[in-house]
C-alpha cells in the first residue's frame, strides 16, 4: 500500500466519523446520562464491533447482505430496534426519576455499554455493506493481502477510538455543569434522545 493511498484513507476515515451516526449519538447519551467510563467502555465495544465488521466485510459478508434485501432488513431493523429500545428505557427512567448521575461506577454498567456499543455497530448493516466498498479501494492487488488488512484495520480503529472519545469527554463536560435532580432529568432526556435518533438516522438510511 503505497503512503498516498493510506493518507486518502485516514483522511476519509476522519470525515465519515466526524459525520454523527448511530455509534456517536450513543456515544454521546452514554456520557451524559452514565459518564466517562461508560462512554469509554461503549467506544470500546464500537471498536470490537466495527472491528468484527471490517473482518466479515473482507471475508464476503457485506456482498451476501447487499446481495439479499430480506437480510440486510432484518439486521437493519434490529439494529433500529435495539436502539430504539435503549432510548426508551433512558428516557422512562428519568421520567419515574430513577435516573441519578452515577459516583464510582461500577462494573455492570461498564460491561453493560461495552455490549451496547459492540451490539450497536454489528447490527449496523450499512457499515457491513460501506466497509465492502470503502476498503475495497485502498487495497492494492498487488501488494500483501494479509498486510494492507491489518494497516486498514488498524488505522481506522485509532481514528474512530481518538473522535468518539473526543465527542464523549465534551458531552462529560457538558454533564458536569448539571448536577440538580431537575438537570439529571433534563440530561436523562437528552441522553435517550439522542439514542432515539441514532435509531432513527439508522431507520431512514438506505
Amino acid at each position: 500500500m503505497s503512503i498516498e493511498n493510506w493518507i486518502a484513507f485516514t483522511i476519509a476515515c476522519i470525515v465519515l466519523t466526524l459525520i454523527p451516526g448511530p455509534s456517536v449519538l450513543l456515544v454521546i447519551g452514554q456520557a451524559l446520562t452514565r459518564g466517562k467510563r461508560a462512554a469509554m467502555m461503549c467506544i470500546a465495544g464500537d471498536l470490537i464491533g466495527s472491528i468484527v465488521l471490517m473482518c466479515l466485510s473482507f471475508m464476503g459478508v457485506g456482498a451476501i447482505l447487499a446481495a439479499s434485501a430480506v437480510l440486510f432488513q432484518a439486521v437493519k431493523w434490529a439494529g433500529v430496534l435495539y436502539l430504539a429500545f435503549l432510548g426508551y428505557r433512558q428516557i422512562a427512567d428519568s421520567r419515574k426519576d430513577a435516573f441519578e448521575l452515577p459516583g464510582p461506577e461500577t462494573v455492570s454498567t461498564g460491561w453493560g455499554s461495552l455490549w451496547a456499543g459492540a451490539v450497536t455497530a454489528v447490527l449496523n448493516p450499512k457499515a457491513i455493506v460501506f466497509y465492502m466498498a470503502f476498503l475495497a479501494q485502498f487495497i492494492d492487488p498487488a501488494g500483501s493481502f494479509a498486510q494492507q488488512v491489518v494497516i486498514l484495520t488498524v488505522t481506522s480503529t485509532l481514528v474512530v477510538a481518538v473522535l468518539l472519545s473526543a465527542y464523549a469527554m465534551i458531552a462529560t463536560r457538558a454533564r458536569r455543569a448539571f448536577q440538580s435532580r431537575a438537570a439529571r432529568r433534563k440530561i436523562g432526556y437528552a441522553g435517550g434522545t439522542f439514542l432515539l435518533g441514532g435509531s432513527v438516522l439508522m431507520a431512514t438510511t438506505r
